[in-house]
């Protein structure tokens, strides 16, 4: 997938962040590095809304679900290790493309949430943005949109910890949820993490089961066969160029 089990580093170029470690006197939760507004502690977050309106931008829907659909097979692809180097950089300017139509989608109508896209628009664009390694700014600005629409209940506490902690894994800082993995010797190994004695009560403020459980389903789903585009994922155990549970 991102890596062979002998050099343990993410398909998107970062170097191994084994050392990494919150600058002193830094919020855990704030650790977004320029992006200035603090955010509230994670178990203030409420849960998206049950109600969920017709979309308001279909066209917008359509583009986000065409983009992440196109894109599905070779995420699995990278998630099972099935990929060469060369498909894995040409698959980066495809994601990095998808970056910039995500980038001009939060410019013009903020995060893409429920009420604008529907559900499924929401999800597509949570995992292209969960896949921005090669454009920070958007990445971190997807989190910072969709942290903001978390709180209007239009949009998934359980995909936007997955989203933060790779924000924080990309700055060279110790993710907080424990939702990213990455393959290395001995198989599936958790990306370092803050404060991992509290991990499961972190992951339960969001919505996100026991670690161990996680990483069972997580290599249970990645031994058995890709999923089909009409699965719906929120967040609970999801692909990336870095492992998701």
């Amino acid at each position: 997938m991102l890596c062979s089990p002998a050099a343990p580093v993410r398909a998107g170029g970062a170097r191994d962040r084994s050392l990494a470690q919150l600058p002193e006197g830094v919020p855990l939760v704030t650790a977004l590095l320029d992006l200035d507004r603090p955010l509230p502690p994670a178990g203030t977050l409420p849960e998206r809304s049950a109600v969920i309106p017709p979309p308001q931008l279909p066209y917008v829907q359509r583009e986000l679900i065409a983009r992440a659909t196109a894109a599905g097979p070779r995420w699995q692809s990278l998630a099972r290790m099935q990929l060469s180097e060369q498909e894995i950089g040409m698959g980066r300017h495809n994601d990095h493309a998808n970056a910039g139509v995500l980038r001009r989608i939060i410019g013009e109508h903020g995060w893409p949430g429920v009420p604008l896209v529907g559900e499924d628009g929401a999800t597509a664009a949570w995992q292209i943005a969960l896949r921005a390694d090669t454009d920070a700014f958007v990445q971190r600005a997807a989190a910072r949109a969709m942290h903001a629409a978390t709180q209007r209940g239009t949009a998934s506490i359980r995909q936007w910890a997955h989203l933060h902690d790779r924000c924080l894994l990309n700055a060279e800082l110790p993710q907080l949820f424990g939702t990213q993995y990455l393959r290395g010797a001995d198989g599936l190994e958790l990306e370092p993490v803050t404060d991992p004695d509290t991990l499961d009560a972190r992951r339960a403020e969001v919505g996100l089961p026991p670690a161990a459980d996680a990483l069972r389903d997580l290599r249970l789903r990645l031994a058995a066969a890709p999923r089909t585009s009409d699965q719906k994922n929120d967040g609970a155990s999801t692909a990336s160029p870095t492992e998701s549970a």
